[in-house]
């Protein structure tokens, strides 16, 4: 038989736990307190992205246009972490111009970048993978900026990793811009990056002068220098490829990968793992933390087009970075920035990430960079 105790306590005995409570109340309150004191204390006293630009001396017109970037990116940010409770996740009912199905996300984080962007005295003009063609600025303003508002929105709907990818050129000095005055090759890229939304939100940024990561305090809404100077490894035992898509490869890629898969037993005689998030902005920017090769190849489902992924707002701004820290990036046959673009949303096929590894899967394409 169960039995019920009933314990009646003095109602000084209770007063006391009350006061008792209040006091670990007040404790909490005051280290949430401490805790923020703290956090603003010590991203004050490491080096921003303003500090580091300045640093590097940067021109104030690039300074300018990459704020309005980062202050753009933490919008998106905030908007990702309302998800579900603001009722923005799921799909627009539209299609953008590459005939894919937008995400909400996708048109609210182009927006956010759209707006932004245009009402900066920095910036000439705009592309977007969201928008058909490209958009006039400040006909006064320095820069062309290229983005990908949010790449891997299909992770969106299951809190995966997404971001934003950009690339900034130098905007020509004429009066009236063209489509074509904006397709420059990747070589004349000024600044590129990303912003990685995860568990917590990462600008990985070069200017031409190496690869920074920077990451956001929410306490000071600053993005502060986390890791410096990165680097690729140039060995490496992990590669990204999306494995389901390996019978309409080209056969060069396809013996390639086998090997891989062969492990110490082939031909490599060594055992590779594999990985990926099923986002270009995730992958690369494990490469850059721990090296690897990222590749997405043409295959034959659509063999008018180069490969999936775009020139102008994806490859170019990813090999800039790449090459930055000291990997290769590489289409199956040439150098991904040293392209001639012909059109805003052109595709190509990518192959970047740890040098010694891309140089062994150009090697089974018959290419030697």
């Amino acid at each position: 038989m169960l039995a019920t105790i009933i314990i009646f306590l003095p109602y000084h005995f209770l007063a006391d736990l009350h006061i008792f409570a209040t006091d670990i109340n007040a404790l909490e309150c005051d280290n949430r307190r401490l805790k923020m004191t703290y956090l603003l204390i010590r991203a004050t006293s490491m080096s921003n992205l303003n500090t580091v630009l300045s640093d590097n001396n940067t021109d104030i017109a690039l300074v300018t246009t990459l704020n309005t970037i980062s202050t753009a990116c933490q919008s998106i940010c905030a908007q990702l972490h309302n998800g579900a409770l603001a009722g923005i996740l799921g799909s627009a009912e539209h299609t953008n111009v590459q005939g894919e199905t937008q995400k909400k996300l996708d048109v609210i984080s182009n927006n956010i970048l759209k707006e932004k962007l245009l009402a900066t005295v920095s910036v000439r003009a705009l592309t977007s993978e969201e928008e058909d063609e490209f958009v006039d600025g400040n006909p006064d303003g320095e820069h062309i900026v290229h983005f990908d508002p949010l790449d891997g929105s299909s992770n969106i709907d299951i809190n995966a990793p997404v971001g934003t990818i950009f690339s900034i050129y130098q905007a020509p000095s004429i009066s009236h811009l063209t489509e074509a005055d904006l397709l420059m090759p990747g070589t004349k890229q000024v600044a590129a990056g990303y912003v990685l939304y995860g568990p917590s939100a990462i600008l990985v940024l070069t200017t031409g002068n190496g690869v920074n990561m920077f990451t956001l305090e929410p306490a000071s809404s600053e993005f502060v220098l986390t890791d410096a100077g990165v680097k690729i490894e140039p060995a490496t035992s992990e590669f990204a490829i999306n494995m389901s898509n390996q019978r309409h490869w080209a056969l060069p890629m396809q013996n390639y990968i086998s090997d891989l898969l062969a492990g110490s037993s082939g031909c490599r005689e060594k055992n590779f793992n594999m990985r990926w998030l099923a986002a270009m902005v995730g992958d690369v920017h494990r490469v850059l933390c721990r090296g690897g090769i990222f590749t997405y190849p043409w295959d034959q489902r659509e063999p008018e087009k180069a490969g999936k992924l775009r020139l102008m707002y994806e490859a170019n701004p990813m090999a800039f970075l790449v090459e930055q820290a000291g990997g290769l990036a590489w289409t199956d046959h040439q150098r991904i920035m040293d392209i001639i673009p012909t059109a805003i949303h052109q595709r190509v096929p990518v192959i970047l990430g740890s040098a010694d590894e891309v140089k062994a899967c150009l090697n089974y394409h018959d290419v030697s960079p």
